[in-house]
């Protein structure tokens, strides 16, 4: 007897079938990968025929009718249909039309160049805020896996203003200050208090602007790097790796 895909209730399910049932979205529903509800199967079925006889429709309605041929069949009109106005004495009908034509064009082709270009600023902008805040943050010992979350705070709180990255308020006009609140907040301000109000975006052993082991070398834990070629210790590596994968990684890296 197969099994049913879907029951209302956990009830419903015969007893020695209860457990390759799981509840999701108010029923119970057969676990198993790949298995699709038959009424949604039939919908898909449904849906995809009537697409299917759309396009044959279309495809019937335009057979033997050439895209590029329509549009020189049309240019040509236009131009016989100018050429009218001319003779008739309404030149200036057939100027402004044509100009009306060109800047339409003009206008489209000017909004996706200046769509395409404020986007590019805008990853751009992203990218030079990313690459300062994680290069400011990692010498204080930022995590490798709070990285996104301390690049999106960034992205929120700082514009580019002259290539620089700027503190603002919420409101996204207003400067924000730094500690002698004349000067705006620098990016080494932000990332100071972040070590203090977020500090599990940054390595326990580091702070006070010390990056741990960004030279390379030293840690609170350590004081040699046991992945560098004149400190190798196969048995401190497997410790560091178990106890601070992350400290670790950067050690890794560093060496």
């Amino acid at each position: 007897m197969p099994l049913k895909f879907k029951f209302k209730t956990r009830d419903e399910i015969p007893g020695e079938q209860q457990s390759f049932y799981v509840e999701r979205d108010g029923a119970w529903l057969l676990d198993a990968e790949g298995v699709v509800e038959k009424s949604k199967l039939d919908e898909f079925r449904t849906t995809n025929v009537a697409l299917l006889k759309e396009r044959d429709e279309l495809k019937q309605r335009f057979e033997g009718i050439d895209p590029a041929e329509v549009r020189k069949l049309a240019d040509d009109k236009r131009k016989l249909e100018e050429a009218q106005q001319v003779k008739a004495g309404e030149f200036e009908k057939v100027l402004d039309a044509r100009l009306k034509s060109a800047r339409a064009e003009w206008d489209k082709q000017f909004s996706a160049v200046t769509s395409e270009r404020d986007a590019l600023n805008g990853r751009l902008t992203a990218i030079q805020i990313d690459q300062a805040v994680v290069t400011e943050a990692t010498k204080r010992g930022l995590r490798a896996t709070a990285i996104p979350d301390i690049t999106s705070r960034a992205r929120l709180n700082f514009k580019l203003v002259n290539g620089v990255p700027q503190a603002f308020e919420g409101d996204g006009q207003t400067a924000r200050m730094g500690k002698d609140g004349v000067s705006p907040m620098t990016l080494a301000e932000w990332v100071d208090a972040l070590v203090s109000d977020a500090p599990h975006l940054f390595e326990s052993n580091a702070g006070g602007g010390a990056a741990g082991s960004a030279s390379g070398g030293s840690s609170n834990r350590s004081q040699k790097n046991p992945f560098r070629l004149d400190s190798w210790n196969l048995t401190e590596q497997m410790v560091l790796k178990k106890s601070d994968p992350n400290l670790a990684a950067r050690l890794k890296a560093a060496a």
